[in-house]
């Protein structure tokens, strides 16, 4: 590491974890958990295809990304200095050995667990006589009307693939009925089916759980496809296209219009990755990889289904509770329960809740409540991601319906719910809400809502501000913060807010909330400077951050010259982190440390000791490039005394967690925790079920 004068160059590439390969490192804590003995046998799985699900979008959205700078062999690098062909010849190292690990945590330990469960997946060499006299008949009924042998020759060109649909190409012998004798076809299988066919039970059964692949029934079955012609080979395939939209925000006129465009497109987009049945001939491969245009690091051979995602089927069998997390009720604060007036709660006193630990249906109550309250004028609020069947988005049209003046900002952009969204505009137009899809240019991030009620004394702002998106379902699984207040400088400053989302005009400024992408980055740096400077003069100085991700270059900077000062930086990151901990002379009083469990970890909060005067704030931000100027985003304040101390718990608990922790060590790796000799274990995410779930 170079210095000038013994002062560290706090810009050398080796301080700075490059982020694609961090993200790697996430999803193998990831598919860790699918080997956790202590978990139960079907969440193991479920571990094991959202292992599956975050590697599609890993290539989908990043590994899409370089492949377009590498082949226009930009150098552009980040702090890490790794150019983008560098990076994917790094992704293809771990992403080759992830791919092997999930294949043998399925075949060596899941499924003999599970066929111990009587969770049974039968081989084709294994269908009892009556077993195969069902499938063949299933094929000839379900199966075989569904699906399109497409041959190969100059007349019948490679057929279009949808990017992760289940795929076969079939080597033949002997000639059609037209005297073609090309040797190749393709045979798409149906996206209408399941990807496991359950085998019937009938009354007295004792092995209700028996499946087959639907893959193994067109295997067994595929020449009834081809009269009269020998199938030499039958082999699994499937491709992963770029899924990340491009619009030209300078060009278009109408963004919904030209983002439905760009969805139908996604399908057919570049090629980035295939994926082939680990027996499949060299010639082939060779053949598949010429027709898509990939190399030979873009093949990946897998010993299995090609698609593990779909194994999410049996995770939700809901006769075997023994073999899931043990159910819990979201707990509820004393004063919300029984059917709560939530305007007359939110006037006494701000509310914070903690899903799911703690229910998210207050905030539907909110909503309802100003849906029929005759007193509330008008609700605005944004909305990022919240399920295409909501009751959110149910109380939003009842409230225009009702003469209420709504308007929500949709992020019509959301990757992966673009759809979903365009769905809910639509909807709410019809209401008669006003919709808007937020500001060109910059995604609308913000997790914020605004009720304006007429009461006594004048017009009140009520607001809801909340660190995660508005779906109720993921607040069954995602760990998020929601702040109800009426406290009059948060509400101006959440109605300047929305206005500058709706109209045109100047920047406002605001008198509590920290704003991207204008005031948020340099206030967090005046922060952590201002935590060195203390640390500088021998005060009382602390940084705690929980969030996503932290790979911010100049906000990294800031935190090694804090930790340089003596300040105690703790940083609980669950997924990428640029940071290098424990460096001698740079890095020595940084800490970080990553919990994967039962619940999404998704809070993002700060705390800054502030000479023993705490500065807490929540956000929808994650301290990233794109959160801080390509986003628009607030951190709000947690002002009260009682609910600061409640998060500084909080926080407390997920430092001690020795079961669900992993520590990013000085070289860049994560080591998983254990309880030390003697150390009773301690887990943050059964610790807060206990403080705040239903008994």
């Amino acid at each position: 590491m170079t210095t000038t004068e013994n002062t560290p160059d706090l810009y050398a590439s080796e301080l700075y974890i490059n982020r694609e390969l961090s993200l790697l490192e996430f999803n193998r804590r990831v598919l860790e958990l699918s080997k956790a003995e202590h978990m139960p046998l079907l969440e193991r799985l479920r571990y094991l295809c959202i292992s599956s699900t975050n590697l599609d979008e890993f290539f989908e959205i990043r590994v899409a990304g370089l492949k377009e700078k590498s082949t226009i062999n930009s150098i552009h690098s980040g702090p890490d200095d790794m150019t983008p062909t560098e990076t994917l010849k790094s992704i293809r190292a771990i992403a080759e050995d992830l791919v092997a690990e999930q294949y043998r945590v399925l075949d060596e330990e899941l499924f003999p667990l599970l066929e111990k469960e009587k969770i049974r997946f039968i081989r084709r060499s294994d269908w009892t006589p009556e077993q195969e006299a069902w499938l063949k008949q299933y094929f000839k009924e379900s199966l075989l009307p569904m699906l399109s042998p497409m041959g190969l020759d100059p007349a019948h060109p490679f057929p279009r693939i949808i990017s992760k649909a289940l795929s076969f190409i079939i080597s033949l012998q002997g000639k059609d009925a037209f005297g073609r004798d090309s040797g190749m076809a393709v045979v798409q299988a149906p996206r209408s089916l399941p990807r496991l066919i359950q085998l019937p039970c009938e009354e007295g059964c004792t092995e209700p759980h028996t499946y087959v692949f639907l893959s193994s029934i067109i295997h067994a079955y595929v020449e009834e496809l081809f009269n009269g012609m020998q199938v030499t080979g039958t082999y699994q395939f499937r491709i992963t296209r770029n899924s990340d939209l491009f619009v030209d925000t300078e060009e278009v006129d109408d963004l919904l219009h030209a983002l439905e465009g760009e969805l139908l497109s996604r399908r057919y987009s570049d090629v980035v990755r295939l994926e082939v049945a680990s027996e499949c001939p060299q010639e082939i491969t060779q053949f598949l990889l010429k027709t898509f245009e990939l190399e030979e690091d873009d093949l990946y051979r897998v010993n299995g289904p090609v698609n593990l995602n779909r194994l999410l089927q049996i995770c939700d069998i809901d006769d075997r509770s023994d073999l899931h997390f043990k159910s819990f009720n979201p707990g509820l604060p004393s004063r919300l329960r029984g059917n709560p007036d939530m305007f007359a709660a939110i006037s006494k006193q701000d509310i914070l809740l903690y899903h799911p630990f703690e229910s998210f249906l207050p905030f539907v109550d909110f909503l309802r409540q100003a849906s029929i309250d005759p007193e509330v004028l008008a609700i605005k609020q944004t909305l990022y991601r919240t399920g295409p069947k909501s009751a959110v988005v149910d109380a939003l049209v009842q409230a225009a319906r009702n003469n209420k003046e709504v308007t929500v900002i949709i992020e019509i952009r959301a990757r992966f719910d673009e759809a979903d969204n365009i769905t809910l505009a639509n909807r709410l137009q019809e209401a008669g809400a006003h919709v808007v899809y937020g500001v060109v240019g910059y995604k609308t991030h913000v997790k914020m809502a605004l009720v304006i009620r007429r009461e006594k004394a004048g017009l009140k702002r009520y607001v809801q501000l909340s660190t995660g998106n508005y779906h109720p379902r993921n607040a069954r699984i995602y760990t998020d913060y929601g702040l109800f207040t009426c406290d009059k400088g948060i509400g101006a400053d959440v109605h300047n807010a929305f206005t500058q989302l709706t109209g045109l005009g100047k920047v406002s400024k605001l008198n509590k909330i920290l704003q991207a992408p204008f005031t948020m980055h340099e206030v967090i740096l005046e922060k952590i400077n201002r935590e060195t400077e203390n640390a500088e003069k021998g005060l009382p100085a602390k940084i705690v951050v929980k969030m996503n991700a932290l790979i911010e270059a100049n906000v990294v900077r800031a935190l090694y010259r804090a930790s340089m000062a003596g300040v105690k930086v703790d940083l609980i990151i669950r997924g990428i982190c640029r940071i290098r901990p424990g460096v001698p002379g740079i890095s020595e009083n940084i800490t970080v440390r990553s919990i994967v469990g039962r619940f999404l970890e998704h809070t993002r909060v700060m705390y800054f000791q502030n000479n023993d005067k705490p500065e807490i704030y929540c956000s929808s931000a994650d301290w990233m490039e794109r959160n801080f100027f390509q986003r628009v985003e607030l951190a709000f304040p947690i002002t009260s005394k009682r609910l600061s101390t409640r998060i500084i718990r909080h926080l407390e608990y997920y430092l001690k967690d020795n079961v669900q922790s992993w520590a990013l060590n000085a070289e860049g790796q994560y080591e998983r925790l254990h309880p030390a000799e003697g150390e009773e274990a301690f887990s943050a995410q059964d610790a807060l079920l206990e403080d705040m779930a239903e008994k």
